[in-house]
């Protein structure tokens, strides 16, 4: 029996997810996540633990971090 790919298996995470808590409340799941809103936030708003968040937040995408330059540095910089 193959392995299910990491994608089928979060399409299965997020099914389940919606079945559980309806689509209008995974979009605002993912728009929280988006927003950087805290584990402790959303899992008080869940009724769930921070680690189930956490893994539900893994399952769903990635985390990606970029460095922004001040302006003023920009300018010292001749950018």
């Amino acid at each position: 029996m193959s392995k299910p790919t990491p994608a089928a298996d979060a399409t299965t995470v997020a099914n389940n997810f919606i079945k559980q808590y309806g689509k209008a409340r995974f979009k605002r799941f993912l728009k929280l996540l988006k927003d950087g809103a805290s584990g402790e936030a959303i899992a008080d708003e869940y009724g769930v633990s921070r680690e189930r968040v956490r893994q539900w937040k893994n399952t769903f995408g990635n985390v990606v971090q970029t460095y922004d330059i001040s302006p003023d540095i920009q300018k010292l910089a001749g950018r």
